[in-house]
């Protein structure tokens, strides 16, 4: 499986299936951003405000398969830039 990238307007998150080994520390973590009943399940646009993007930080670090991976929206940048 390819890494899929979801876009949020702090982070992004990416998420490699053949990686993830199931630990649930994503869900567990923050159930409103990885939420498996969900399409997609990883909504990162929950993460709307610095606060929230550290803790979507946090959680991703947890992953314990590396299948998770964050970085600073591109948007973000741009803001940040003007």
């Amino acid at each position: 499986m390819t890494r899929k990238t979801y876009d949020g307007p702090i982070v992004e998150v990416s998420f490699d299936g053949a990686l993830c080994r199931h630990a649930a520390e994503c869900v567990r973590g923050m159930p409103e951003v990885f939420d498996v009943a969900k399409r997609p399940w990883i909504d990162p646009t929950r993460a709307d405000t610095e606060e929230t993007a550290q803790t979507l930080r946090n959680v991703v670090g947890r992953c314990p398969s590396g299948a998770l991976a964050i970085a600073d929206s591109p948007t973000a940048a741009d803001r940040t830039a003007s």
